[in-house]
């Protein structure tokens, strides 16, 4: 089984591993350019509403530690 890692774009560093249905989440939450994109623009009000609306708590934290004190950042995903 294949899995998916998130990448920080900006600094090439890896964010942390998520399961495939996190991934599924994202993909449906987030807006690609192209059916096939696998970058992502998220911001904190996007992370919150992950968590408080969704229950995407773990997701979230994830991302909230990634994203540090930046408002926003681009995030990719690869099958590792």
């Amino acid at each position: 089984m294949m899995e998916i890692q998130l990448f920080d774009n900006e600094s090439d560093e890896p964010i942390g591993e998520i399961t495939r249905k996190q991934l599924d989440f994202l993909i449906d939450q987030l807006q690609g350019e192209a059916l096939d994109d696998r970058d992502y623009h998220i911001n904190r009000p996007t992370i919150d509403m992950m968590d408080e609306e969704h229950g995407e708590t773990e997701l979230a934290e994830l991302l909230r530690e990634a994203l540090g004190n930046r408002d926003e950042m681009e995030i990719r995903w690869e099958e590792i």
